[in-house]
């Protein structure tokens, strides 16, 4: 009996199958009107039961993958209007879509870009862009929540630590206890420890260290065996600034006496002494110019002496006269005054006063803005980028993002040796300023003298 039941529904099966080939026949004849009514009178007569399963299938069917779907230069194109977050999200959809949207270099390359990072356009490797822009919201979350440094210390000097200098990783530290050491940063070990005079400035290479002293003198040094090599006699006032060129054989020293001096480095004699300051000479910057002017070209060595109230810009060369070619100030009546921090990377010159960032165009020697912080007040700059600025007052250690000219991140400093001359404190690396890379946030970013005598530093923190 129960094998007669079956061949009978197995024949119902067929007939039903064969009406719904004619059926189907038919509906396909239809136009698209009468398609549309066909189907507006069968809904009209589904229970419960039909429409269900019409509601759950037309949901399904109206789904399309477009990413799958559309050639992937196409699928490239929109998903370059998504913002990085939502894309994220969007790779959690399938691995279709994940392959996709890591494969897309232009979008992880734009958002990288966006949040300040440099990028190498000649890698092609769409993952690693990916990749470089999930580090890249680590290091910027990191820095919003004022947590990407960490401080460290060196211990050595006996004395008022006035003189710092930082490069490749290395850190000198001159001293009122007649020596200048030298410090691998990463390590807080001292390499070089060598007997000098007082030391109110300091600038080194591999083989020499070169000093300005409060004795008035100026003098060359040799790491590997302590030896003074050369002594610059002439300034009747504290050296406070040093700067060098071994290609061009010259030293140019910035003196408490309004002097700024032009050495022989090799020999030690004074080519030139340059005059005009009416303050304290607290910095001296020795540059290879980067731009065309009226006054100089792309290639000429430039040097910038600073005092409290005025920047000097005077062409260096072989030769030894030298005129001074420009005045630069902030105020006529020298009502505002500057500080002895000063960028000069042969583009621009960028200065800080109590009202704020003055960058001026080295081309034309016009100023191109000034960036002020009215919530805080005489801020001092440490390093200059093209994206970020390093700068610091009594309290913090602050990043400002110069695209938007907010602060971006601060960092708590102790009570460090304040310093009206600034050289008690320095930025370490720079390259990052010009915007981070995933590498270039590493070692040091900030150092200054305490109290104490021991050296405070400001370091990245490890992406971990």
């Amino acid at each position: 009996m129960e094998t007669g039941k079956f061949f009978h529904n197995l024949m119902e099966r067929k007939d039903f199958e064969t009406w719904l080939d004619n059926i189907s026949v038919t509906f396909l004849s239809l136009t698209d009107l009468q398609k549309n009514e066909t189907l507006d009178h069968l809904i009209s007569l589904s229970g419960a039961v039909q429409l269900r399963h019409l509601s759950n299938n037309l949901e399904t069917l109206l789904k399309r993958d477009f990413l799958k779907l559309l050639p992937l230069e196409l699928s490239f194109y929109l998903l370059k209007w998504l913002d990085p977050q939502t894309l994220l999200t969007c790779c959690l959809v399938s691995k279709q879509w994940n392959k996709v949207i890591s494969a897309c270099t232009e979008v992880w390359q734009t958002a990288c870009k966006n949040l300040g990072w440099q990028i190498d356009d000649s890698v092609q490797d769409a993952l690693h862009w990916k990749k470089v822009y999930l580090k890249a919201i680590l290091r910027m979350k990191q820095l919003e929540d004022h947590e990407a440094f960490e401080t460290s210390s060196l211990i050595g000097h006996s004395a008022r630590v006035y003189a710092l200098y930082y490069k490749d990783g290395l850190l000198c530290t001159g001293s009122d206890d007649l020596s200048a050491k030298l410090w691998d940063v990463s390590t807080g070990q001292c390499v070089y420890g060598i007997q000098t005079h007082t030391c109110a400035a300091v600038k080194f290479d591999e083989q020499k260290l070169v000093t300005g002293s409060f004795d008035n003198t100026v003098a060359c040094w040799e790491w590997s065996s302590g030896a003074r090599t050369q002594h610059f006699r002439g300034h009747t006032g504290a050296v406070f600034s040093v700067d060098y060129n071994d290609e061009l054989d010259i030293l140019v020293s910035g003196s408490a006496d309004f002097t700024v001096k032009v050495w022989a480095l090799s020999a030690g004699t004074c080519l030139n002494t340059l005059t005009g300051h009416t303050e304290w000479v607290t910095k001296v910057v020795l540059q290879k110019c980067k731009v065309k002017s009226l006054l100089h070209s792309p290639g000429d060595y430039i040097l910038l002496s600073a005092d409290k109230y005025e920047i000097k810009i005077w062409p260096i060369g072989r030769e030894i006269n030298c005129k001074c070619l420009k005045t630069l100030s902030v105020s006529e009546d020298r009502s505002i005054c500057l500080q002895p921090r000063l960028h000069f990377d042969g583009k621009y010159i960028v200065c800080s006063s109590a009202l704020g960032l003055y960058q001026w165009d080295f081309a034309s020697y016009d100023i191109l803005r000034v960036i002020k912080t009215p919530e805080i007040a005489n801020l001092a700059l440490l390093g200059f980028g093209d994206v970020f600025a390093l700068l610091f007052d009594n309290r913090y250690l602050y990043i400002m993002d110069l695209r938007t000219e907010n602060l971006i991140s601060r960092w708590p400093l102790p009570e460090y040796r304040k310093s009206k001359r600034g050289s008690s404190f320095l930025a370490g690396e720079a390259s990052w300023l010009n915007g981070l890379d995933g590498h270039n946030d590493t070692g040091l970013v900030f150092a200054t003298s305490m109290p104490d005598h021991s050296i405070h530093l400001v370091l990245w923190k490890e992406h971990g």
